[in-house]
Formats: structure tokens, C-alpha cells, sequence
């Protein structure tokens, strides 16, 4: 794992109009790296991921990645340049099948070896394979997330981003995720990761970064976030 950050927030400030919604938040990704972005509703965890992507640009700070500021770039160059997203909600195109939501996003702009292909996520999620034709509208809320993730895997993305990656899942939906996420993880993706489930994020992750109305709050690795009990209550309310 590379010391150098793959992706980098410093300062961040982002607002939607004249309302302000982050305030200096600062953060970074090294590349094979598991990092959180935690906190309660409302704190600016969905802002931080729109503002990475351009999709909600920062007015003020610098976002870099692979080195490059793509601070002002627009949403589908900084998603060309190797991010992937999982969207909260999931967003599949419910009109296509899964198949063809698969393939519609399948690139491998920098043309590395071993790519994600169709049958390599489906390899990964076997319930996939099992609904390749039916349409996406009709799958379960786990299978659309499944399918939400191989989506933005047939990008071949240098980093992965997940926004609540398995809220409203069932139990054993939940923990195939994290299952897939910790083979991702071990296979080298680097991976931004929101979520609510503490216990797993601290068994999966390498840092966390806790954000509380717009800023940065506390942040560490695992092992320091499982001996903070009063961090997670003060914060997460858990």
C-alpha cells in the first residue's frame, strides 16, 4: 500500500446556493486503502461525495486525485479519470435488465489486466447470474444493491465510492456485502465507504473520518475507534 494519497480533501467547502454545508473538511485515500466517511444524517457525508465527483463543486479548498486537482472538472471527466460510485438509493436503470445494466457502463480506459467483466461479477454476486434478464426494477432491494456495485465495477474504477452501502438491506443481504467489500479490500481496490453498521466498519476498514454539521470531528483507525466508545454515542448516537 502506497503512502501517497490516491485521493485527497483539503479545506473542502461546499453549499448549495447561499446555505453552507461543509466547512474545511479534509480527508484522504491511499490506494488500496478502506476508508469510512461517518456521521449522523444531515452532516455532509452525501455533500463530501457530490463535491468529489463535481457534482456539487466545492467553492473553496482543493480535491485531488492520482495527484491531479479536479476540483473544477466536470462529473464525467473526474468518473473518466478511474471513480466509481454506488449512489445511495442505488439509482439502477429499473428499464433494463441486469445484464444490460451491467454492460452499459463496462469500461477499461486505462487497460488494465484482468479487468471486471460480466462474468467476473456475477463470479462475485452469484445472484446476479441467476436474474442476468430480468429487469432491474423487479429485483430485490440486496439484488439492486449487488447490481449497483457490479455496475460501477464494470468501470474498472481506481477508487470505489459506496454512500450507505447497505442501508434497508436484510441481515444476511448485509453481511454478503460486507463479504464482498472485505474480497474487494483484499484484492487491492481502494474504497471510500459510507455506512451506519460500526461494528462492521471497524472489522473491515482501515481509517475513519467522522464529520458533524460540515467538519471533520475525529478521525483514526479502527483499533482507535473501537477503544472510543464515547466518540461513536457523541457522534454517531450508537
Amino acid at each position: 500500500m502506497s503512502d501517497a494519497p490516491l485521493l485527497s480533501l483539503d479545506q473542502v467547502e461546499t453549499r448549495y446556493g447561499v446555505s453552507q454545508v461543509l466547512f474545511g473538511v479534509s480527508f484522504s485515500v491511499a490506494p488500496g486503502e478502506l476508508v469510512t466517511l461517518m456521521g449522523r444524517n444531515g452532516m455532509g457525508k452525501t455533500t463530501t461525495v457530490r463535491s468529489i465527483l463535481g457534482l456539487t463543486p466545492a467553492f473553496r479548498g482543493v480535491i485531488r486525485f492520482d495527484g491531479y486537482d479536479i476540483g473544477k472538472l466536470p462529473p464525467y471527466r473526474i468518473a473518466q479519470l478511474g471513480i466509481g460510485l454506488v449512489p445511495e438509493g442505488r439509482q439502477v436503470f429499473g428499464n433494463l435488465t441486469t445484464r444490460e445494466n451491467l454492460v452499459a457502463t463496462a469500461a477499461n480506459r486505462r487497460g488494465v489486466a484482468g479487468p471486471w467483466t460480466l462474468d467476473s461479477v456475477c463470479a462475485l454476486f452469484p445472484r446476479l447470474a441467476e436474474r442476468l434478464d430480468s429487469m432491474a426494477n423487479l429485483l430485490s432491494g440486496g439484488e439492486q444493491q449487488m447490481l449497483a456495485i457490479g455496475r460501477a465495477l464494470m468501470t474498472n474504477p481506481r477508487l470505489l465510492i459506496l454512500d450507505e452501502a447497505t442501508e434497508g438491506l436484510a441481515p444476511l443481504i448485509r453481511a454478503e456485502i460486507w463479504q464482498c467489500l472485505g474480497r474487494l479490500k483484499a484484492a487491492g481496490q481502494s474504497i471510500l465507504l459510507i455506512d451506519k453498521n460500526v461494528a462492521a466498519l471497524i472489522r473491515i476498514a482501515d481509517r475513519h473520518t467522522m464529520i458533524e454539521r460540515g467538519r471533520v470531528v475525529w478521525s483514526g483507525s479502527s483499533a482507535e475507534l473501537a477503544a472510543v466508545p464515547d466518540v461513536q454515542h457523541r457522534y454517531l448516537g450508537v
